[in-house]
């Protein structure tokens, strides 16, 4: 929960839209602004002041404890210009919260963190426990001293600027080792341990297990991910009280689905009991992984509890994501996160300098020329599959006539996928011309490199038939000048040669044109592969030099005759 507190009339304000805005996430707090602090420290995980922020350091210092457990505090100034991260930017999450509100509220978040102040991930927001000497460790780092990246296993990290060697280590492992002075372990969630009880096993003899066959097999506690058993004993509450003390879900599977998982240690009695012949073995290896302990018993007499621990490997991370057309305003925020989150970047080589000023130090750019679209899918999905978080990026949408189709035709279900949606090329063109998009439309390559034309020209008549507004993209180059040509002859069966096309060349970038001609008029010979065409259906009109397309085929006859 988010407390908010004010003083004035005009924090008030702009508290009161922060409120309206996070209904389920903020709580307002009224009365003496020092009771209101109090209170909201005390119950809320994040404070947003709308205070000065001498006052709120004054109000809060007696409050604060462990940085680790402190909530985060921002403060917007009284004119709602800045949002400023106070304390707890990184634990507390008050660096996020403070662009978040400053997005809402139209102010600038200011962020000193140092780490966050130069686009370096800060070693505790990575999503992994962190252990050692995170402070001396981050300001190598921020030193550019060499700083020696050790992992133990993949792991779909965020960019870091490491180094083959170096006085610092950054280690990722989920091993039961100490750090050192000059050291940072990252504990990475790779841990499972399938457990069976019998009817009533005690939470104590449950958890002692686990425990032993951890620190035994020399692994970190800091490291399990979940507990897995058999539906059967998902209520049991050994298994649900240990799941609970560890602070892991208990994550349950049916018995013939652990049937079927090979094991080196099957048993007649779980068979008996629960319908296979594993629980422990086979609930920690259903996922897959390295059984690092088999089945092992409980030191008590009668053993009650039985337990297996595997390693599972890191899921890699692919991220398709459509850059828009060209202008950075049309590159989304979440386009942006994901850019900034990938240790891989995998692009066309223009694309990649459009936005290589967003990555983030340590990078690794995979660049190639046009072309080369198969060759790129094939490099995302394999460094995914490495365990790489990976950026694979487009322009426009990536689903559009771009990298997510041979993408997600190469991955299988061994890595995340996640799709970014962009702005196309045939959206920014449609705002530049008007509302050509305004009813049913099509859009249509014109290149037959991949697509036979025979195919493209049973589309190209479809559309016309169907009276759909089309876009054709790739429309013309040096070496395929009759495309175009013919499409808008098939067209022009079925359309009048008033019909409006519009015709947009590198729609928002700098040198961007677009203008408003008809069927009759277009010259095809103006038209490149940085041109999007637009042509109108039958009920499409040009109104004071814009194309438009209105939502229903009724047409206004009271307007002014100059705007028909």
């Amino acid at each position: 929960m988010i407390g908010l507190i004010s003083a004035t009339a005009a924090g008030a304000a702009a508290r009161d839209r922060l409120a309206a805005a996070w209904p389920g996430r903020t709580r307002v707090y009224d009365g003496p602004v020092a009771d209101a602090v109090r209170a909201a420290f005390a119950e809320c995980e994040q404070l947003v002041c709308f205070l000065a922020t001498g006052a709120v350091v004054r109000l809060i210092a007696p409050l604060l404890g462990d940085k680790a457990a402190d909530p985060g505090v921002v403060c917007v100034d009284e004119g709602g210009r800045f949002a400023v991260s106070l304390v707890g930017g990184h634990g507390g999450g008050a660096n996020e919260l403070a662009r978040q509100v400053g997005g809402l509220l139209g102010a600038e978040p200011v962020v000193t963190t140092a780490t966050d102040s130069v686009g370096l991930p800060g070693l505790d927001t990575l999503g992994l426990p962190v252990e050692g000497a995170v402070a001396a460790v981050s300001r190598a780092l921020l030193d550019g001293e060499p700083v020696a990246l050790e992992a133990e296993l993949a792991w779909p990290l965020p960019p870091l600027p490491t180094a083959p060697q170096g006085a610092y280590t950054i280690r990722l492992t989920d091993r039961a080792v100490e750090a050192g002075e000059r050291a940072v372990l990252l504990r990475p969630p790779s841990l499972v341990v399938g457990v069976g009880a019998s009817k009533g096993a005690p939470v104590a003899e449950v958890l002692a297990l686990v425990e032993t066959a951890l620190r035994e097999a020399g692994l970190s506690a800091a490291s399990l991910a979940e507990l897995a058993t058999v539906d059967a004993k998902s209520e049991e509450p050994g298994i649900v009280g240990a799941a609970e003390r560890l602070g892991v879900p208990l994550v349950t599977y049916a018995a013939g689905e652990l049937a079927r998982v090979e094991v080196p240690n099957p048993s007649d009695a779980p068979l008996a009991a629960v319908g296979t012949p594993s629980v422990a073995e086979a609930a920690a290896l259903v996922g897959g992984g390295e059984l690092l302990v088999p089945k092992r018993k409980s030191s008590e007499r009668p053993a009650m509890a039985t337990c297996a621990v595997v390693r599972r490997p890191g899921r890699g991370r692919l991220a398709v994501v459509g850059l828009g057309p060209g202008a950075r305003d049309l590159l989304t925020p979440r386009a942006e996160a994901e850019l900034r989150r990938a240790s891989v970047l995998v692009g066309l080589d223009q694309y990649v300098d459009q936005i290589r000023d967003l990555l983030r130090p340590g990078t690794r750019v995979l660049a190639s020329g046009l072309g080369a679209e198969e060759e790129r899918a094939r490099t995302a999905v394999a460094e995914a599959r490495a365990g790489h978080a990976v950026a694979l990026i487009g322009s426009g949408d990536a689903g559009v006539y771009a990298m997510a189709s041979p993408a997600l035709a190469e991955a299988s279900d061994d890595i995340d996928v996640v799709g970014v949606p962009g702005v196309t090329a045939a959206l920014a063109a449609g705002a530049i011309l008007g509302a050509p998009l305004g009813h049913d439309h099509v859009s249509i390559s014109l290149s037959d490199l991949h697509t036979p034309w025979e195919v493209i020209e049973r589309r190209v008549r479809a559309a016309a038939e169907a009276d759909l507004v089309v876009t054709f993209y790739n429309p013309r180059s040096r070496g395929r000048d009759w495309q175009l040509p013919k499409a808008l002859a098939i067209l022009a069966e079925h359309r009048e040669p008033r019909t409006p096309v519009g015709v947009v060349r590198n729609a928002s970038r700098p040198d961007e044109s677009g203008r408003v001609t008809s069927l009759a008029e277009l010259a095809p010979e103006t038209v490149d592969m940085m041109t999007v065409v637009t042509v109108g259906n039958t009920a499409t009109r040009e109104i004071a030099g814009r194309m438009v397309t209105p939502r229903g085929y009724r047409w206004q006859d009271t307007r002014p005759e100059e705007a028909r």
